[in-house]
């Protein structure tokens, strides 16, 4: 599928393994990465970001493969899950960002059209969100209240 406001089709991507069981040299639990899953997310850490540190720091290629379950339902299941969706989390960031260096520079016009690309897509993924009951149904973005969602 292409990007949505750029040129990029986006096909090049890599493949998860065709085995779907944990490797024999892994010697984590799935207990113990259950622990360590909720143990970071603790301390404020996105889900994203806990699957990278899971990967690098513990050798545990694919959280799936050792507990059965994404690193987002263990959270949800423990009841840490985030309370709007990461990626949309981000998008919101990122425009609060944009329209905060905006208050500097007005005239800045390129970074008013990526501002109003931004906040379509996010207008967009909200409605997505919604329709799947992931976010409340009278939720609604709005850029006054934005910083303090990302705060």
């Amino acid at each position: 599928m292409g990007r949505m406001h750029s040129n990029g089709k986006g096909i090049s991507n890599s493949c998860l393994p065709y085995r779907q069981s944990a490797p024999a040299w892994l010697k984590t639990t799935a207990r113990d990465t259950v622990k360590m899953i909720c143990k970071m997310a603790k301390k404020g850490t996105p889900p994203a970001s806990i699957g990278i540190t899971l990967r690098d720091a513990h050798g545990i290629g694919q959280v799936k493969a050792v507990t059965g379950r994404k690193i987002l339902r263990i959270l949800k299941h423990n009841g840490m899950a985030p309370e709007i969706p990461e990626d949309l989390y981000n998008m919101i960031k990122k425009a609060v960002t944009v329209r905060k260096h905006l208050e500097k520079s007005r005239k800045d016009k390129a970074s008013k059209y990526r501002l109003l690309l931004i906040e379509s897509r996010i207008h967009r993924l909200a409605r997505w969100y919604r329709k799947v009951k992931q976010l409340p149904s009278k939720w609604k973005y709005e850029s006054s209240t934005a910083s303090t969602l990302v705060a």
